[in-house]
């Protein structure tokens, strides 16, 4: 018999969830924000540049990150209060 893990989808988005989750702590309690939407323009590059250059690419936090980044981008879609 062969290997196999059924619903591994399930594990996989609860780990993206729990690591997307940390980062938007880790960046509210870092600007001392009650949310992601409520950092400016500068803050969200500063977040962004540090993805991009300064976190390895193949980090576990890059999900987390590009999670956010994706929600940043498109705030109503995530945002019960936009």
């Amino acid at each position: 018999m062969s290997f196999e893990w059924n619903r591994i989808h399930k594990w996989e988005e609860n780990y993206e969830r729990d690591i997307t989750d940390d980062v938007i702590e880790y960046i509210c309690e870092y600007y001392e924000v009650e949310s992601i939407f409520d950092l400016t323009e500068e803050q969200v590059g500063d977040i962004d540049n540090f993805r991009s250059n300064e976190l390895n690419e193949y980090s576990v936090m890059q999900v987390g990150f590009s999670n956010v980044m994706m929600q940043l981008d498109d705030p109503e879609f995530y945002n019960d209060d936009a």
